[in-house]
């Protein structure tokens, strides 16, 4: 695996990705490949509107209504274009190697075909479509992280320095994944490591800190972990804040109540809420 993923668009997040890519290049010493995937614009005309143009102006309308589409999807791919080269010369200017994609589709689609020699996929939290006032998740954000075997980092709206980091335990398999991500690289042991898990002392809970605990001395890096009672939610959102977590990480899918809550029902309300970035493993 030799690159990292970072998918931009028009949207505020796009210079943050940029930023968040950097950081990860430099951490897992990769290389970059910029993504921007152009779907079919919103107000895009239909292929066939025959049945409710009159006859006698149908075939002008109808030539009219194809060169406006075909128009639309040029400037669009000049935007994407300027987008491409503006973010290329950002991370050049880094001293980075970055290679550049402009793709049709979905970026779900395009993620999942890329994904083969990638490290990490840096995505922005919302996209140019989002609605910031109702603090909407982008709607592209749950769909690659429930689609891509790779770890993804949800950008923050603004880069900043990574100094502490949170990881999120329940025990799961996502969990334990993060775990073993974090000791698999020593360029981790230069971060201040926090793992929580949320829960009561019970037999399970034990059995879970012990193996995580394990893997942790065996890494070698500095890390503080810790079984704090409460409930998930406020337990882990309550350590970002007091302890100054710069980067939150955790596993994305199961049946426990940390990652319900993460990505499930509630709509990923913690990455929608959280102010740091967050890593997300599946």
């Amino acid at each position: 695996m030799t690159k990292v993923l970072a998918c931009i668009d028009a949207s505020i997040y796009g210079v943050s990705v940029c930023d968040h890519a950097v950081w990860a290049a430099r951490l897992l010493k990769t290389d970059v490949e910029l993504l921007h995937v152009l779907d079919r614009a919103p107000d895009a005309v239909a292929a066939d509107m025959s049945g409710s143009i009159g006859l006698g102006a149908r075939e002008h309308l109808l030539d009219n209504l194809t060169r406006l589409d075909e128009e639309r999807g040029r400037l669009r791919m000049e935007r994407g274009r300027a987008l491409l080269e503006g973010a290329e010369a950002r991370l050049r200017d880094q001293g980075l190697t970055v290679e550049t994609r402009l793709r049709h589709g979905s970026l779900v689609d395009n993620v999942t075909e890329l994904e083969g020699n990638t490290r990490v996929v840096v995505l922005g939290k919302r996209g140019e479509a989002a609605d910031f006032a109702k603090l909407h998740l982008g709607g592209s954000v749950e769909q690659v992280v429930r689609s891509t075997t790779r770890p993804v980092l949800v950008a923050s709206r603004a880069f900043k320095p990574i100094q502490r980091i949170l990881l999120a335990y329940d025990g799961g398999a996502s969990s334990r994944k993060a775990i073993e991500f974090l000791v698999s690289d020593p360029a981790f042991k230069d971060f201040d490591v926090h793992v929580v898990m949320a829960g009561s002392a019970r037999a399970e809970n034990e059995t879970h800190m012990a193996w995580a605990d394990a893997q942790l001395k065996t890494w070698g890096g500095a890390f503080t972990l810790e079984l704090r009672a409460g409930d998930p939610e406020s337990v882990i959102s309550d350590y970002v804040k007091s302890a100054d977590i710069d980067l939150l990480t955790m596993g994305a899918y199961g049946h426990s109540p940390i990652r319900r809550f993460i990505v499930g029902s509630t709509t990923t309300a913690m990455i929608r809420t959280c102010m740091v970035p967050v890593l997300l493993f599946r």
